[in-house]
C-alpha cells in the first residue's frame, strides 16, 4: 500500500541529530520501510532492520546510477556531469563490477598490510605530539583521529602535504553540508583541484595508488578513463578518511561512557579486535547509506515506494536490531558483533574497511598503552554531531589523561 504522509523525523525525536537510535527503533517497530522528512527538510523512504538492510543492499531495484537515469540535484548539489562522480559508488553493475575491479587490483590485502609500519609511526608521532603539551587535555578528534587517517589515504594516494587542509575543508562540505550552497562550492573545489593532481602524477609518477591507477591497465587492456581517474580519486581520498576518523571518535567515546569496557579491554588487548566490531555495530561511523533510487514501483515491508523516489539504507538501525543482536542497545566488547553491515554489504561493500581496522586498532592501541588514565573532558551527551544523515560522527572529542 502507499506509505502514508511522511514522518518527520524531528517532530518524532527532536534530539534526533545527536541521538537518532530512539527515533529508529520506533519506527523499526511499526514496519521496515518509512517514508520521512529528514532534518535537512528532504523526503526519503527509509529501509531499517538488520534483515531489511542485507536485502536493500542487494536490490536491483535500488540504483546508485544517478548519473545516467534520475536527477542528480535530487540527492546533491553539483552538476550531473561532474567528473568527481564518475566512480564506482555512483553507479551499478557492470560498470561498478568493472571499477571497482581496477581499484581492487591496486588496492590489495598486501598493500593494506604492508601499511602498518607507517600507520603506528604517525600515530606513535601524533600521540607524542599530542602528550607532549603540559596541560595533559586534547581534543582526539583534531589531535589523532583526523591527522592520521588524512595522513594515511593522502600518502597512500600521493596527495601533497600543502594541500591536506584544503581537501578537507570542501571534503566536509561534501559529506556533511552545513548549506545547499557550502556543498556546491566544496564540489566546485574539488571539480578544480583534482585534475591537477592527477596531471602531476601522470607527469611525474610515484610509488603510490593514483600513480598506479594512471598508468596500470588490467590484464584486458582497460583502464580508467580521465573523469573515472577523477572520480575515483575523489572517492577514495573522502571515504577513505571519513570513515576511519569517526570509527575512531565514535569507538573512543563509546568507550569512555561505558568505563567497565574501557577497563576490560585495557586489561586484556586481545580483545581488541572484537571491540572494533562491537563499536562498528554499536556506533559506527556510517548512519545510513548513499541515496538509492527506486527504478520502479517497488513495494517492500507492505509500503509502496514509487519509481524515482530516494531511498536510504539505515545501517546504524541495523546494528540494533532485537531480532540479530541481544540486548542491542548494550555495548559489550565481548559480544561476537561479526554479523554487523556498517561497512555495507554486496556489491558496494567498502573496499576500504581493512584499512580502516588497521588504523583504528592501531590509534586503539597506542593511546590506551600511552594514556591508560584515559577520561572524557566534557560531557559526552552535548558533543557536536557531525550534520546529516550519512556520516554518523563529532566535532571534538575533548578528554584528559
Amino acid at each position: 500500500m502507499p506509505a502514508p504522509g511522511p514522518t518527520d523525523l524531528l517532530q518524532l525525536s527532536p534530539d534526533f541529530a545527536r541521538d537518532p537510535h530512539p527515533a529508529y527503533a520506533r519506527l523499526r517497530a511499526l514496519g521496515p520501510v518509512h517514508h520521512v522528512r529528514t532534518p535537512q527538510g528532504d523526503h526519503v523512504y527509509l529501509v531499517l532492520g538488520h534483515e531489511a538492510c542485507r536485502a536493500a543492499f542487494t536490490d536491483t531495484r535500488l540504483s546508485r546510477d544517478w548519473r545516467h537515469a534520475g536527477d542528480m540535484r535530487q540527492i546533491i548539489n553539483t552538476a550531473p556531469d561532474d567528473p568527481g562522480l564518475a566512480h564506482m559508488s555512483m553507479s551499478d553493475p557492470p560498470d561498478h563490477t568493472r571499477l571497482r575491479r581496477l581499484v581492487a587490483a591496486e588496492f590489495t590485502p598486501r598493500r593494506i598490510q604492508a601499511l602498518a609500519p607507517r600507520v603506528q609511526q604517525i600515530t606513535d608521532t601524533l600521540i607524542e605530539n599530542m602528550t607532549a603539551a603540559g596541560n595533559r587535555s586534547a581534543d582526539l578528534v583534531s589531535a589523532l583521529a583526523f591527522p592520521l587517517a588524512m595522513t594515511v589515504i593522502c600518502e597512500l594516494l600521493g596527495v601533497p602535504e600543502l594541500d591536506r587542509d584544503t581537501f578537507r575543508r570542501f571534503s566536509n562540505e561534501m559529506m556533511s553540508p552545513t548549506s545547499p550552497q557550502s556543498q556546491a562550492d566544496a564540489y566546485a573545489e574539488q571539480a578544480a583541484y583534482l585534475p591537477r593532481l592527477i596531471d602531476a602524477k601522470r607527469a611525474g609518477p610515484g610509488p603510490d595508488l593514483l600513480s598506479a591507477l594512471i598508468h596500470t591497465a588490467g590484464e584486458d587492456g582497460d583502464r580508467l578513463s580521465g573523469d573515472e581517474l577523477i572520480g575515483m580519486c575523489g572517492l577514495l581520498l573522502i571515504a577513505g578518511h571519513e570513515t576511519t576518523v569517526n570509527l575512531i571518535a565514535n569507538g573512543i567515546r563509546a568507550l569512555l561512557t561505558h568505563p567497565g569496557q574501557l577497563a576490560l579491554l585495557q586489561a586484556d588487548m586481545d580483545l581488541i579486535d572484537g571491540a572494533i566490531e562491537e563499536m562498528l555495530r554499536y556506533d559506527g561511523p556510517v548512519e545510513s547509506s548513499l541515496e538509492r533510487r527506486a527504478v520502479t514501483d517497488i513495494e517492500m515491508g507492505g509500503v509502496l515506494i514509487p519509481a524515482g523516489s530516494t531511498v536510504r539504507i539505515v545501517l546504524a538501525d541495523a546494528g540494533r536490531d532485537a531480532a540479530r543482536f541481544d540486548a542491542p542497545d548494550r555495548f559489550d566488547i565481548r559480544r561476537d558483533a561479526r554479523a554487523h553491515i556498517a561497512f555495507g554489504h554486496g556489491p558496494h561493500y567498502c573496499l576500504g574497511a581493512p584499512l580502516a581496522r588497521l588504523e583504528t586498532r592501531t590509534a586503539l592501541r597506542t593511546l590506551l598503552e600511552r594514556c591508560p588514565h584515559l577520561t572524557a573532558d566534557t560531557d559526552l551527551t552535548t558533543l557536536t554531531p557531525v550534520p546529516g544523515m550519512l556520516i554518523r560522527g563529532i566535532r571534538e572529542l575533548p578528554v584528559r589523561w
